[in-house]
């Protein structure tokens, strides 16, 4: 069961008390330019994006927020650190959401001037605790652990509660996969805003997607969790499809295909990983919840694979195309691919 948060707004997007787990991801692009930007978002729109977080650390960054906002469909959110007054700058420009740490923004008193500004202007804000930036006495008195980062985030929320101030969702992350479980799972017990999850600075495309998918899977399976980021070292875009394939895994959303593929071993007759592939990739912007296996044998493909909407099985020069693990065509191997696409689209109206 999952846990009851409070419920905020993000531009058309709730997150929490019980609305869908949102996929989010950050832009690597330079927010100095625009078109990059605005390309890079438009793009992570297209494979399901929900919303969207970019750089602020600059005056010129923060005066292409605007144009920004013109061009994208998601809700904005502006990562500050350091400096106060590009918090302040990104909220009067109409972004939906600041992240903010106090433990770099400038101390107590700035936090404070932030939130008024933010509860002015309806904007949310996103308390982000790192393991790496903890206040000093914190670190003296427990190091760097999980009771450390539950710590700095009750004492940083009460700033927030001294200025009445609810549309928070709060993030308290670690690069250690069992440390940033244990703080979420005790930080889920003592407060009800809604929880942002992640591993922070998880890794490269792979080691990072193990990791995410370890912490954050966990986390989800126990309830806990409103909205989420894969940190990856890799295009965002990958971000963006290691969440949606944790959420599926779990069956807590529905989006876009679910690819199935077989192990390949010694009855494989076709290229199944270079198949698999080109597939997933081709299928990648469909947003109807469908499910596509693409296995190595005709013998075993439509037995193995029969819940699945659409399949194909290869062979010896041929393949199969199934549905539902009924056998509807069978099509030399070098149109397979092409003969199993157009049947998909044409069945979707796409």
């Amino acid at each position: 069961m999952r846990r009851l948060t409070k419920k905020i707004k993000l531009k058309d997007i709730y997150i929490g008390g019980g609305s869908p787990i949102t996929v989010q991801s950050m832009t690597n692009t330079d927010t100095r330019d625009l078109e990059k930007t605005v390309t890079q978002i438009k793009r992570l729109e297209k494979i399901g994006c929900e919303i969207i977080r970019i750089a602020v650390p600059d005056e010129k960054a923060l005066e292409n927020i605007p144009e920004i906002l013109k061009n994208i469909k998601i809700p904005l959110i502006a990562d500050i650190h350091f400096d106060y007054r590009l918090a302040l700058g990104s909220i009067e420009k109409g972004v939906h959401c600041v992240r903010i740490n106090p433990g770099n923004i400038g101390g107590v008193e700035k936090t404070r001037v932030v939130i008024q500004a933010a509860k002015l202007n309806g904007c949310a804000i996103r308390l982000g605790i790192n393991a790496g930036s903890l206040e000093k006495d914190i670190l003296k008195k427990m190091g760097v652990t999980s009771d450390a980062l539950v710590e700095s985030t009750l004492r940083n929320i009460r700033i927030f509660e001294d200025e009445n101030f609810e549309n928070l969702k709060v993030s308290l992350k670690a690069s250690s996969v069992p440390m940033t479980i244990e703080a979420y799972r005790k930080i889920s017990t003592l407060i009800e805003y809604p929880l942002h999850i992640g591993v922070t600075e998880a890794g490269t495309r792979f080691s990072g997607t193990v990791r995410s998918a370890v912490g954050i899977g966990t986390l989800l399976a126990e309830g806990i969790g409103d909205t989420l980021r894969v940190s990856l070292t890799a295009d965002p875009e990958e971000e963006v499809k290691v969440g949606w394939e944790i959420l599926r895994s779990l069956g807590l959303r529905k989006r876009g295909v679910e690819i199935i593929s077989c192990p390949t071993c010694g009855r494989t007759e076709i290229d199944l990983i270079g198949l698999a592939e080109k597939v997933e990739t081709i299928l990648q912007t469909i947003e109807h919840p469908i499910t596509v296996a693409v296995m190595g044998c005709p013998v075993n493909g439509p037995g193995e694979a029969k819940e699945a909407d659409y399949g194909i099985a290869g062979g010896k020069n041929l393949g199969i195309i199934f549905k539902k693990g009924e056998v509807i065509k069978k099509v030399r191997e070098e149109d397979l691919l092409d003969e199993f696409i157009k049947i998909i689209k044409s069945d979707l109206n796409i």
